[in-house]
């Protein structure tokens, strides 16, 4: 047996999914072929160390197959909050004892009579829970950047001047369309029809920028975008409609009209908030080149971006009472943390145990492109934008000597890369405003709606960018931020592609078995780029998904044979498809297909 490649740590690999049940993970090589998790309360035999113990024999699972690995999984049932625990590991006709100090023959355990090294799960305590809101994972976002989504106030009354609203390349960073709060509540409707639930909007307070992501002042609405009034009217009528609202919380750094920053630049050293930034040098120069000379600490060296101090209990409290005071004036659903990986830990846990003493749903998402575990153990962010599911999924379509069996290792690795309970909640995605529109990266329209598909059928909470209904294009983050462009769109000008889009998002809305982690994937397509995986939840039936992202056409099985069931035949029942004859069973190269089964539940 490969004892090599056996991992397992109870901070890693457990997680408490409600008070009295704890999923169990190891990971092993694949010359495993049986793992038992043996549980049990750590006082059952006695308060002594040296008391007699052992527990329940539960068979694990393989919830995953990895490049190298698998993953294995069961969880046991504590009914005073309580677990211990060690696995017997099986390759053919060896067997092993796992327990924290090592690994032991049977005759070896059976032996011992020291102390015994098991692991534990000591307590479940409530806040060890910590799963994200039930709502998110029910949850189809559109992510919408304001300045290029609809404008409806007079331009004429708008600090720089707009340019013409036009859905064009060759913009800079210099450029205001005049996008604003009431355009959105114009179009929540549009959202509506589409099958979004959730709108994510790019900073909304004031700046000196198109993006404002560079913020002067968190407490007021930039008046380019209207009032705070107006986002209270946008936030109502989205509630009305089912819509949550996120917003976007810029607390690593700042923009250079922030009050805190000003009186730096006035007083100097004097400045009772020169600990709120990390200045290395005085008087502090403002000359607008970059800051790699170090005089001061900056997001990604911008000089207009000084970076703050969130480890300041000043900091903290400030940005603290900011977010209490959109919850209570506005009744916002979510926070999206900007560059949430330079976040100070101590911030966030002191953040989030106090917004969700204030609105328990309330969701806490962070920015993060890398492995994100360091802020998803409990207590901080419920979420991240998981770019690792983007990479991979970039990786396939891209390179076509991959396989279906490339993408699955992939996807299961990003998958179970975190606490159990989280992959559903997930924030996935194809773009965002920082990256190259998918329509681009895509090349056509067939590739973008076979992602699409991929996206909206597999485990998370999906967003799309603003615009990707149309579809908007842009080579790079610039480029990709262009205006809606909704004379055409009202003319019915992109209606065949949107309507493609909208019956993708209808189908995750209206199956359960699409908002749940339970993924299955097809091995006979395993050595092919005919992607087939079903989809799992409950009694429900599957629901099966086959994308051809071959250059030929496939032949496909549209039948009960995958995943294996025991009990009566089911008959299958095609819920959409694109590209598909069903006389022939052909998947043509770009295709879609998605079926169910009728009366076998």
């Amino acid at each position: 047996m490969k004892t090599e490649c056996i991992e397992h740590r109870t901070a890693l690999h457990c997680s408490a999914l409600d008070e009295k049940t704890v999923s169990v993970r190891i990971k092993t090589g694949k010359d495993v072929t049986a793992v038992f998790l043996v549980a049990a309360d750590p006082f059952t035999g006695g308060v002594s160390p040296s008391d007699p113990w052992d527990g329940e024999r539960i068979p694990m699972e393989i919830e995953a197959e990895l490049r190298n690995h698998f993953m294995w999984k069961a969880c046991a049932h504590a009914e005073w909050r309580r677990l211990q625990y060690y696995f017997e590991i099986q390759q053919g006709g060896e067997r092993l004892i796992r327990l924290e100090s090592g690994f032991y023959t049977p005759e070896e355990f059976a032996a011992y009579r020291g102390l015994r090294q098991y692991s534990r799960f000591p307590w479940i305590n409530s806040s060890d829970i910590n799963l994200p809101p039930r709502w998110v994972k029910e949850t189809v976002w559109c992510q919408i950047m304001p300045d290029r989504f609809c404008a409806r106030l007079d331009a004429s009354g708008k600090r720089p001047a707009t340019k013409v609203w036009k859905c064009e390349d060759g913009m800079s960073h210099a450029d205001f369309y005049g996008g604003d709060l009431p355009g959105i509540t114009s179009r929540l409707e549009y959202l509506k029809d589409l099958g979004f639930s959730g709108i994510y909007l790019t900073p909304v307070f004031l700046s000196g920028s198109y993006h404002r992501y560079n913020t002067d002042d968190y407490y007021t609405i930039d008046p380019d975008l209207g009032t705070r009034q107006d986002m209270k009217e946008m936030v109502d009528k989205a509630h009305s409609l089912g819509i949550r609202v996120m917003l976007d919380a810029v607390f690593n750094h700042c923009g250079t009209g922030f009050f805190a920053w000003r009186d730096v630049l006035e007083k100097g050293e004097a400045s009772p908030y020169k600990d709120w930034f990390f200045i290395n040098s005085w008087p502090v120069e403002n000359s607008g080149k970059d800051t790699r000379d170090g005089r001061f600490y900056s997001f990604a060296f911008v000089s207009e971006m000084p970076k703050l101090n969130t480890d300041n209990p000043e900091v903290q409290e400030y940005f603290t009472r900011v977010c209490a005071s959109w919850i209570s004036e506005w009744n916002i659903d979510g926070i999206r943390f900007d560059v949430g990986n330079e976040i100070s830990h101590d911030f966030i846990r002191n953040l989030s145990r106090r917004l969700k003493k204030q609105k328990p749903e309330i969701f806490l998402l962070g920015e993060i492109w890398h492995d994100s575990l360091n802020w998803l153990s409990g207590g901080e962010y419920d979420s991240v934008m998981h770019y690792p599911f983007l990479i991979d999924l970039w990786e396939f379509w891209a390179t076509p000597g991959r396989v279906q069996a490339d993408l699955m290792y992939g996807m299961n690795n990003s998958l179970t890369m975190y606490r159990d309970g989280l992959a559903a909640s997930l924030f996935t995605f194809l773009d965002t405003h920082d990256t190259v529109r998918a329509a681009s990266r895509c090349g056509n329209n067939d590739t973008l709606l076979q992602q699409l598909a991929f996206l909206l059928t597999m485990p998370g909470s999906p967003c799309l960018l603003y615009g990707t209904e149309v579809p908007l294009t842009g080579e790079d983050d610039l480029q990709g931020r262009k205006c809606m462009p909704w004379e055409r769109m009202d003319r019915g000008d992109f209606q065949p592609f949107s309507g493609e889009v909208k019956k993708l998002i209808g189908l995750r809305n209206s199956l359960p078995q699409l908002r749940t982690s339970v993924c299955v994937w097809n091995p006979e397509t395993a050595g092919s780029r005919l992607v087939s995986y079903a989809r799992l939840y409950g009694d429900l039936p599957p629901v099966v998904v086959f994308l051809n992202a071959s250059g030929t056409a496939e032949k496909v099985r549209v039948d009960g044979n995958f995943p294996p069931v025991s009990g009566k035949p089911r008959r299958p029942e095609i819920l959409y498809s694109r590209l598909f004859s069903p006389e022939e069973g052909l998947l043509e190269p770009g295709g879609i297909l998605v079926f169910g089964f009728a009366g076998n539940k």
